[in-house]
């Protein structure tokens, strides 16, 4: 099979074991810079066009799209399924998961189990937002904010109203959520391809860190999910639609609750971990469900 890889670096370790996966299964791997990917939007034939080459449809496309380039890259994969290809991740799926407060919406609709989250806009109704979740401590995100950047604990009601404040002050888009005490600075990432969770592992904050992400000096270990920790990051990924996701656990007294659902995991820590072969898993499921225009919307979310 001929199977695009849309990422910004070869070099990175994601991308380099999904190179050398597709090679030892016999596939023809090609990484492309969705940046450097443009399109032309006709109504007969929609084609992507990269450094003054037109390409064919390929079998599968891997987007590996980073948050900041979300817009153009989910663009640049929903003109490749406009043209048949498969892709690994739908770019509606993508984009659904990406919006932090649309998927907490979407999954608290079906039933995951989420930490309270508030989100206003006024800053007359921080008192009541703060109260609405539990009062302090409290977490604070960014809704743009990736790997930990943007995320503040507050310990206090007086700094919870002080940084809220302080971010609405800048006109950014923030939520609060119930710090989980219980979960001491430690989280689960899940990764899920198709309908099973394929690998697990605990990642711990730094003593002093509430921010478990291995880009924060977190550290990985293998861990034992439970079933119902199982069946929530299958739960989540359905619900966003991905076929590839790393659902984000915490462990608290009233069961798992989801952070994040993550469309573009990676698969440096997870593999070293827990020793699987993730990329090799992935390349799998593409061989058994790519078809031509596959895709469930076609272009059309």
């Amino acid at each position: 099979m001929r199977i695009a890889i849309l990422s910004r670096n070869k070099k990175l370790y994601s991308t380099r074991r999904l190179i050398e996966a597709c090679t030892q299964r016999g596939h023809e791997p090609l990484v492309l810079d969705a940046l450097r990917s443009y399109m032309e939007v006709v109504p007969s034939k929609p084609e992507v066009h990269f450094k003054g080459e037109t390409l064919n449809a390929f079998d599968a496309v891997i987007p590996r799209i980073g948050a900041s380039i979300t817009f153009y890259g989910t663009a640049v994969l929903r003109q490749f399924e406009m043209m048949g290809s498969f892709p690994l991740n739908e770019s509606v799926a993508i984009s659904r998961s990406r919006d932090k407060l649309r998927s907490l919406q979407l999954l608290s609709r079906k039933g995951v189990g989420l930490p309270s989250t508030g989100f206003a806009h006024h800053p007359d109704d921080i008192q009541d937002l703060i109260k609405m979740v539990g009062g302090a401590p409290l977490v604070i995100k960014l809704l743009e904010g990736t790997q930990g950047i943007g995320v503040v604990l507050a310990e206090t009601k007086k700094a919870a109203e002080s940084v809220i404040e302080a971010f609405m002050g800048l006109k950014a888009n923030i939520m609060v959520q119930e710090y989980i005490k219980e979960a001491g600075g430690a989280d689960i990432r899940c990764l899920v391809i198709g309908d099973k969770v394929v690998a697990a592992m605990k990642r711990q904050a730094l003593p002093g860190e509430f921010r478990s992400n291995l880009h924060r000096g977190g550290s990985a270990s293998l861990i034992k999910i439970t079933p119902a920790e199982r069946a929530t990051a299958v739960k989540a990924a359905k619900i966003m639609g991905l076929n590839v996701a790393g659902v984000d656990l915490l462990r608290s007294s009233r069961g798992p609750l989801v952070m994040e659902v993550n469309s573009s995991p990676g698969l440096e820590g997870i593999e070293a971990a827990t020793g699987k072969d993730i990329a090799g898993m992935i390349i799998e499921f593409i061989e058994k469900n790519a078809q031509p225009n596959k895709t469930k919307t076609r272009g059309k979310g």
